[in-house]
Formats: C-alpha cells, sequence, structure tokens
C-alpha cells in the first residue's frame, strides 16, 4: 500500500484506492444494475405472543373481502412476526395468524383505491397479565380507601 496525497494506493491502482473508499473489496468491479420501483398501499401486520415475543415463521391467510372462504394470499411471517400484503379491492380484508395451535383472527377495512381504512388495533395492546395487575392494583385502591375512612378515632 503507498500513499500518495494523503490518499492511500492499493497496487498501485486509484480503482483500487476507489473501491476501498466505496467499502468494496480490492478487486471489486461493477455489475450493470437495475432496480425497478413501484408504489402500492401495503398492509403491514406483526403477529407477537402475549409475551412480547414474535410469532417467527408463522402461517398466514388473507381472506379478500369478495370470497371469505378461499385464501387469496397465503405465506408465514418473517422473524420479526411481520407479513405485507397489497389489498387490491376495498372492504374488509380478514387475516388469521395460526403457530402451534395458538393465534389470532384480525379484520382490515379497505377504503376505495386501496388505502387503508383507518389505523386500528385488535385491543388496548395489554397483556393479560398487565390487565390482572390493573385490576388488583384498582381492587386494592378502593379497599384501602374504605378501610382508611371506616377506622376508629384514635
Amino acid at each position: 500500500m503507498h500513499e500518495r496525497n494523503g490518499l492511500a494506493i492499493i497496487g498501485g491502482s486509484l480503482l483500487g484506492a476507489i473501491a476501498l473508499l466505496a467499502g468494496l473489496p480490492p478487486g471489486a468491479r461493477a455489475h450493470g444494475v437495475s432496480v425497478q420501483s413501484r408504489t402500492t398501499n401495503a398492509v403491514e401486520i406483526q403477529a407477537v405472543y402475549d409475551s412480547g415475543k414474535p410469532m417467527e415463521n408463522a402461517q398466514v391467510q388473507v381472506y379478500a373481502p369478495d370470497d371469505p372462504s378461499t385464501p387469496y394470499f397465503v405465506g408465514q411471517t418473517d422473524n420479526r412476526g411481520r407479513f405485507v400484503f397489497a389489498p387490491d379491492q376495498a372492504g374488509d380484508w380478514e387475516i388469521s395468524v395460526r403457530q402451534a395451535g395458538h393465534g389470532k383472527i384480525v379484520v382490515i377495512p379497505v377504503e376505495s383505491g386501496g388505502a387503508i381504512a383507518e389505523t386500528f388495533t385488535n385491543d388496548a395492546g395489554l397483556t393479560p397479565l398487565q390487565r390482572g395487575v390493573m385490576a388488583g392494583a384498582v381492587t386494592w385502591g378502593c379497599v384501602g380507601t374504605a378501610l382508611y375512612f371506616r377506622r376508629g378515632k384514635v
């Protein structure tokens, strides 16, 4: 490796220096690449267990509004429990996520043109344990308040 005017030259090659600066291994050469894109209104779901652990590789079936008996899309969630699909008609899309006896069915309303009708959630996002702790805290607070006012004067 040589240094010329503050620029490291690998094997006397300016191309090697450019490859190094670009993060490419020395000897890497550019190839023609074509990237195409299109804009869609897609729905992304994320399935997680009550513990917060993602449902990795869970089976997903998506049912279109016009045929709720035949899956329109079939696939699996990724390692973060995510699945993406692009609805092509308005109506209520039904999504079933299942893994090892666990699962859930959700309905996602889609407006005409493929726009998602609303941001929604099927529950408040609380686990059953969190709900139980909240209910216990409210109960304990009510009992404690009642006992405080019921105590005798000393």
